[in-house]
Parts: C-alpha cells; structure tokens; sequence
C-alpha cells in the first residue's frame, strides 16, 4: 500500500478510533468474540483488533460484511 505524502489529521484518527469502539460495543452486545466476527466475515481476529483499536481503516465492503454480521446497518457503525 503506498504511503501518504501528509499524515492523516487528528480528526480523521479520532474517528478512526471512534469506529473501533462501535464495531467492538455492537460485536459484545451480539455477543460475539473478535474470532466469531472474523470468521462470520471471512477474515482473520487481527484485523477485527486492529479495526476495533483504530489501527486500519476497513474497506467499504469489509464495513458491509461487518453489519451485516452484526445484524445492523452500516450507518450504525459509521455515524
């Protein structure tokens, strides 16, 4: 992946951040572990942690399949 010429403002990590927090918040109300979630989306439990640590941002599709899973709309997550 390249890399960006100007790092990313504050305001854009925090809601990177903010992300991570509603993906983990719904993940334990469905009660479901990061493994469970992983493997209902087809993906590894690192990137679950790095998501719900604010680490990576998700891709849209990857977004879709977590809401899915989740049983919400993807609004939900993103707002």
């Amino acid at each position: 992946m390249p890399t960006r010429r100007t790092p990313l403002p504050d305001w854009v990590i925090t809601r990177r951040r903010d992300l991570g927090q509603r993906i983990a918040e719904l993940r334990r109300t469905a009660g479901l572990s990061q493994d469970d979630l992983a493997d209902r989306i087809g993906m590894e439990r690192r990137s679950i942690q790095r998501y719900e640590r604010g680490e990576r941002d998700p891709r849209f599709s990857e977004l879709l399949l977590v809401a899915e899973a989740l049983g919400v709309d993807m609004t939900d997550l993103v707002r």
